[in-house]
C-alpha cells in the first residue's frame, strides 16, 4: 500500500474529540499540554468543556486543531505506522502536514498558527466578513457570480474547492449574502452560511498575509523529509522560500483541495488516503473527489487499528 497522510483544519473540532484515543495513548494529552504551555491556555480543558464557545474561537481553534492532528500522528509513529509517500493538510491542516514532514518544528508551528489566527481576526473584525458553502452548483457558475458581485457589492470570492459540487465562498458579509441569494436562484441544491468569525482565503486577508510573511521569516524550515502538497497550487515546493510564500498566500488564495487529492494520486502514486485527526470532514470530501482511493480517518482506537492493518503492520 502506498498512502498519503492528510490533516484536517478549522471546522473539524468538536467537544470531547479524541477522548477514546487519549485514554490509551499519552501522546494526546502530552501534545495538548505542550501547546498549552507555549500559549498559556488549557486547550485540553476547552476540548472537554461543556460549552464549545471557547473551542470555536479562531484564536483557540487553530492551535487546538494543530495539536489534535500532531497528537494522532505521534500515536501513529509510536505504533510503528508506515511512512507516507506524501502529506497534505486542508487550510490550517497544512501546518500539521509540515510538522509531520519534519520541515517545521511543532513549537514553531504552534506559535505561527496563534499569530495567524490573530492576524486574520485583526484584518477583518468579527461580523464584517462571512463565508458560505455552496452545494450542487457548477464551479464556473459560482466563480462567475462572485466575479460579477465583487465589482458592485464588495469582495466575495470562491475560496475552497473542496469536492465536486462543494465550493465555499468568502468575503464581506453583505456581498456573501447577495451571492448566496443569486446562487440559490442559479440552481444550487443547498446554500449554507458558515458560523465563522473571519472570511478565510479571500483577498480581504491580504493584510494578514503580509504580517504572517514576516512571522514566517522568523522560523526555521528545513529540507523536506516527506513531500507536502500545498493548497495554493496543489504542488510541492522544495525550497524554503516557496514553502513560506505558499503559506502566506494561503490566507488570501483558494484552497485547491480537489487538485491536491488528485495530485497525491497522480504524482506520488498513492492508493490510500489516511486522515490524521478528529472528525471525518476530509474523509467525506476525499470520497467524493476520488472513489478509487482507499480512505480512512484515524479518530479512535478502532480506526487506528484498521489503518495499521491496512499498512500490513
Amino acid at each position: 500500500m502506498q498512502f498519503a497522510g492528510v490533516f484536517p483544519g478549522q471546522g473539524s473540532q468538536t467537544l470531547g474529540m479524541l477522548a477514546e484515543l487519549s485514554s490509551d495513548n499519552n501522546e494526546i494529552k502530552d501534545t495538548f499540554e505542550e501547546a498549552s504551555d507555549l500559549l498559556g491556555k488549557d486547550f485540553w480543558a476547552m476540548v472537554n468543556a461543556e460549552d464549545a464557545s471557547d473551542l470555536n474561537q479562531t484564536l483557540n481553534t487553530q492551535p487546538v486543531m494543530l495539536a489534535a492532528g500532531i497528537a494522532v500522528w505521534r500515536i501513529w509513529l509510536a505504533k510503528g505506522g508506515g511512512k507516507p509517500a506524501a502529506l497534505a493538510g486542508h487550510s490550517l491542516g497544512e501546518y500539521s502536514a509540515l510538522v509531520a514532514s519534519g520541515m517545521l518544528g511543532f513549537k514553531d508551528a504552534v506559535t505561527l498558527v496563534d499569530q495567524r489566527a490573530s492576524f486574520m481576526q485583526q484584518a477583518v473584525p468579527e461580523g464584517v466578513g462571512g463565508m458560505a458553502a455552496i452545494l450542487g452548483l457548477d464551479d464556473d457558475v459560482i466563480v462567475k457570480i462572485c466575479a460579477e458581485l465583487s465589482t458592485e457589492k464588495g469582495v466575495v470570492e470562491a475560496v475552497n474547492f473542496n469536492s465536486p459540487g462543494q465550493v465555499v465562498i468568502a468575503g464581506g458579509a453583505n456581498a456573501v449574502d447577495q451571492a448566496m441569494a443569486l446562487m440559490t436562484e442559479a440552481g444550487a441544491k443547498r446554500v449554507i452560511k458558515l458560523p465563522v468569525s473571519v472570511p478565510s482565503h479571500c483577498s480581504l486577508m491580504k493584510p494578514a498575509a503580509v504580517q504572517l510573511e514576516v512571522a514566517l521569516n522568523n522560523v526555521k524550515i528545513v529540507s523536506a523529509r516527506t513531500p507536502v502538497v500545498q493548497n495554493v497550487a496543489a504542488k510541492t515546493f522544495k525550497d524554503e522560500k516557496g514553502i513560506r510564500e505558499a503559506l502566506a498566500q494561503q490566507l488570501y488564495k483558494p484552497v485547491l483541495w480537489v487538485d491536491t487529492i488528485n495530485a497525491l494520486e497522480e504524482k506520488y502514486e498513492v492508493d490510500t488516503i489516511i486522515e490524521f485527526g478528529p472528525g471525518k470532514i476530509l474523509f467525506g470530501l476525499n470520497r467524493r473527489i476520488n472513489r478509487k482511493l482507499g480512505n480512512i480517518c484515524i479518530s479512535d482506537n478502532a480506526s487506528l487499528e484498521k489503518a495499521l492493518k491496512m499498512c500490513n503492520l
